[in-house]
């Protein structure tokens, strides 16, 4: 863990994932991916490694859901997907 400018505790992990919720995303079902998420990173004991976080825009409006896995960013996942993403995606890059 380190500190920021503002002594800000950030949590130690090995991937941000954001998941955008702006209105075309929260439209398409982003609420929905995010709890898809966080129950497949505790299912596999990743929730320790993974930070998931909410984001207001990810400026692909037309491509939603938008999400970006550190600097990587994935378009139009639905909750249909999330496991494919999850474990193609998100499994290879944290062990």
């Amino acid at each position: 863990m380190f500190y920021t400018n503002g002594y800000t505790l950030r949590r130690n992990t090995y991937m941000v994932i954001q998941v955008c919720i702006g209105s075309a995303c929260h439209l398409k079902g982003s609420y929905a991916i995010i709890n898809q998420l966080e129950s497949l990173a505790k299912d596999y004991y990743l929730d320790k490694n993974i930070t998931i976080k909410a984001a207001f825009c990810l400026e692909h409006c037309t491509e939603a859901v938008s999400v970006k896995v550190d600097d990587k960013t994935f378009y139009a996942l639905d909750i249909h997907s999330v496991d494919d993403f999850f474990h193609n995606i998100v499994r290879k890059q944290v062990k």
